[in-house]
């Protein structure tokens, strides 16, 4: 069964596997202690921390393992803001970062500190300079910035060393966050805070890396111990340690190859997915990106339903769409963009994956896609393109309830009365799915209509689409 989703969790590479079983018999010790089995524990974590810090581009002594990924940005942000306090309490961050960043930007204000985010455009990338225009209209002191090195969900890559060089011309620390690219190299630039995580690269879960470069005020604010330098407390999981070291080598090695192979399977979905399904936005920069990822949007089609029938045809597959969500939220980094939501689809390829598997899915797509558009009603691809006007004379104005609809419901009835209002003549969609305010302007955006906007209405937004072809 096709595993097409690396980009949560890669699968556990060979070289791991083999690093893990080994270091179980040699790296249970205590490597705090003196003695024999402890002197060998030590020497393993050291190697480790030396064999991470060479991938990562820092002095080991910068370097400490944490239990996640997670916990390292937790713990990387909160050091970093601890450390500036007397230089002020403004976050800096982008508004496509993960989740565990601005979790704890949230944290951060509810603690009374301030967070200012910075806007991206349509392929998700920060525009140049607009860290150093954050911090220049920042109204109070800046304590720290924050940038993914590559977006999870659509693998556009960010621009970290102008950021890096913006900040550090503001005398600003900028934290990157490189759960997603450091497998395939370095994060660029003079960053002053780097985080990983073990999994995202084939290692094993339960390890994150936490970089401070030296000169970076720092203070743990957290019951610290002696261990990791005082900022991650707790017994090291040194096997799982060792074999993330050894596979963040592994994968260094293979990246070059490797990331060549697969851009190129990448290319293939993105060229062929817009001509084989009818109504798909293909959405991330389409150069300035992850070389195994691609995310696209279908249009009519619910989320979470076209991921299981995916699944069924034995293809796994991740989703940023609200439909797969218990909230019914967009995700916030499509929200951010401004692109499509409903039906997306994120294939993110692991090492080794087969060109006749990319193939395979290619061949299936098309029908699970149609499919789920016929369960739910949608219009043909000719009944949703607006035809000549009907005789007789079309009314000017529609209005369409879909209060208790989820998506992609609003959409699919906006598509299917659009040709009933004249050019020139108004749909308003009434909508209580939050799904709506980010799926109606991209459908217009799509469909070649003019979104006009919301107001408020009873029992949720009212949706403004004037016909305009």
């Amino acid at each position: 069964m096709p595993y097409f989703d690396a980009a949560s969790s890669a699968p556990l590479h060979p070289v791991a596997r083999q690093a893990l079983l080994a270091a179980l018999d040699e790296g249970w010790a205590d490597p705090a202690r003196l003695y024999r089995e402890g002197r060998r524990a030590r020497l393993l974590l050291d190697a480790a921390r030396e064999a991470a810090a060479e991938a990562v581009g820092c002095r080991p002594d910068e370097l400490v393992f944490t239990p996640s990924g997670t916990r390292a940005v937790h713990e990387g942000i909160a050091g970093a803001l601890a450390g500036r306090r007397r230089a002020g309490r403004r976050l800096i961050v982008s508004a496509v970062e993960h989740s565990s960043v601005l979790h704890t930007a949230g944290a951060h204000e509810a603690d009374g500190g301030t967070v200012t985010e910075v806007p991206v455009d349509r392929t998700g990338r920060i525009a140049p300079g607009a860290y150093a225009a954050a911090l220049r209209e920042a109204p109070d002191g800046v304590a720290l910035a924050c940038l993914q090195s590559a977006n999870h969900e659509v693998g556009t890559l960010q621009p970290v060393a102008e950021a890096a060089e913006e900040c550090a011309a503001a005398g600003v620390p900028l934290l990157v966050d490189a759960a997603q690219s450091l497998g395939w190299g370095p994060a660029e630039g003079n960053w002053s805070l780097l985080t990983a995580s073990a999994h995202k690269w084939g290692g094993p879960a339960g390890v994150g890396l936490l970089a401070v470069r030296k000169g970076v005020r720092f203070r743990t604010v957290q019951p610290a111990d002696e261990r990791e330098s005082g900022r991650s407390p707790g017994f090291e999981n040194l096997p799982a340690i060792v074999a993330a070291a050894a596979s963040l080598r592994a994968v260094r090695a293979e990246a070059a190859a490797e990331a060549e192979r697969l851009r190129g399977l990448v290319d293939r979905i993105r060229a062929r997915v817009p001509e084989l399904v009818l109504e798909v936005e293909v959405v991330g920069d389409p150069e300035r990106r992850l070389p195994h990822l691609v995310t696209f949007s279908c249009l009519y089609v619910d989320g979470e339903a076209l991921l299981h029938e995916l699944d069924r045809a034995e293809f796994s597959v991740s989703s940023g769409s609200s439909c797969t969500s218990s909230t019914l939220t967009p995700s916030h980094v499509l929200r951010a963009m401004g692109v499509l939501s409903e039906g997306n689809v994120r294939v993110s390829l692991p090492r080794g994956t087969a060109e006749a598997e990319v193939d395979r899915f290619l061949e299936v797509l098309p029908g699970v896609v149609a499919d789920v558009r016929e369960h739910l009603g949608a219009p043909k691809p000719a009944e949703a393109a607006p035809g000549p006007d009907p005789d007789p004379e079309p009314e000017p104005e529609l209005v369409v309830d879909s209060l208790g609809k989820r998506c992609p419901i609003p959409v699919i009835e906006l598509a299917k009365v659009i040709g009933e209002v004249p050019v020139g003549g108004v749909v308003t969609v009434l909508s209580d799915d939050e799904a709506a305010r980010l799926d109606i302007p991209a459908w217009c955006e799509m469909r070649g209509q003019t979104y006009e906007g919301e107001r408020p209405a009873d029992r949720g937004v009212a949706y403004r689409v004037r016909r305009r072809a």
